[in-house]
């Protein structure tokens, strides 16, 4: 006994030609490039709105060399013992050179280099 969802037709598979179906498939493979195109050119057009609204939020922090700044504590140089307490900024450091816009490296009021490179998002001006 076949179960009555089997037997019966739907519209979809009744109607359904070869034919048809090669001529779609073809038509469609054929503006496939045009599709990915019209993709990428609205990919672009986000991606400068984005920008673009990213910019206009943004405040440009110029530093110099010689300029003291405060550096970010990172959770792995916390002191755990201080918990909420703790300071979120260390520092003052001096500018030592600038690598690129926005990284830098810094050095301590000693004149001891700091290992690595920090970007400005981690760092604040410091004032006296």
């Amino acid at each position: 006994m076949v179960p009555v969802e089997v037997g019966s037709g739907s519209l979809r598979r009744d109607r359904y030609v070869e034919e048809d179906a090669e001529v779609s498939q073809r038509l469609h493979f054929n503006l496939l490039e045009e599709i990915r195109e019209n993709s990428q050119l609205k990919l672009a057009a986000y991606q400068q709105r984005a920008t673009r609204y990213y910019n206009k939020k943004v405040k440009v922090q110029l530093l110099k060399v010689g300029d003291l700044v405060l550096r970010k504590v990172m959770p792995n140089t916390r002191i755990l013992q201080h918990g909420v307490f703790g300071a979120n900024w260390e520092g003052p450091y001096r500018i030592k050179a600038i690598l690129w816009k926005g990284t830098y490296h810094l050095e301590d009021l000693e004149g001891k280099l700091v290992l690595r490179a920090w970007n400005a998002w981690h760092l604040q001006k410091y004032y006296q």
